[in-house]
């Protein structure tokens, strides 16, 4: 079962794991960011959300944007710590860990997303394609979703609506175009050992055409 979907906003930021401290975006969205956008609409056990493409229909712009945010993190370990000795700190003084950094952001964004789900091993008997199917394309009209939706980070919020009519290509995006590597997903199989995926993305007239996890171009 397959859905279109038409996401847009006013900032994105899809970021790039090799970068440490600054945050710089991808050119495009990623396949895993439009996998957790449709997620945020529609999840459940018994499904996986597969990306096929995504259309850029908006030429793409960046921007440079500077952010106060904290340097620190309050890790598993100490939350565990904390919690094994009853005793300890679990907060961030923001006051006293704050600092500025630059970001590369894309602006005024749109895209479609084509995807499809795949039933997993724990669909139960009752659940089924169709089933899934309308309780997707229901709450997509309904703009129904578990959380906001966004694009990359969670305060830049990403609209939707089921796509009737395909945006035109925008000139400047005709062609080919290599976008290098670019993340695809993260590897689950081990939860002791999250790895992440890449494949190497190339634009054809604004599509991103989205390789399967078994055809030889996703690499670890």
């Amino acid at each position: 079962m397959a859905i279109s979907l038409e996401v847009w906003g006013d900032y994105a930021c899809f970021t790039r794991p090799e970068m440490k401290t600054e945050r710089v975006s991808y050119d495009v969205m990623t396949p895993s960011a439009a996998r957790g956008l449709l997620e945020a609409i529609y999840w459940h056990p018994g499904m996986c959300w597969k990306i096929d493409r995504i259309h850029v229909c908006a030429p793409i712009q960046f921007m440079n944007l500077r952010r106060n945010e904290v340097r620190s993190t309050v890790s598993a370990r100490t939350a565990r710590t904390v919690m094994e000795r009853g005793q300890g700190e679990l907060w961030i003084a923001t006051s006293e860990d704050i600092q500025q950094r630059a970001a590369l952001l894309l602006k005024k964004v749109r895209y479609v997303i084509d995807a499809h789900f795949d039933l997993t091993d724990q669909a139960t008997a009752g659940d089924n394609p169709g089933k899934f199917q309308d309780i997707t394309m229901r709450r997509v009209k309904n703009g129904a979703c578990y959380h906001q939706p966004y694009f990359g980070c969670r305060e830049f919020p990403a609209n939707f609506k089921l796509c009737e009519q395909l945006p035109p290509c925008p000139e400047e995006l005709r062609g080919e175009q290599d976008l290098g590597y670019m993340l695809w997903d993260m590897d689950y199989t081990d939860p002791q050992n999250i790895t992440p995926l890449f494949f190497r993305a190339k634009l054809q007239n604004g599509v991103l055409t989205v390789p399967a996890r078994n055809s030889g171009e996703v690499i670890g």
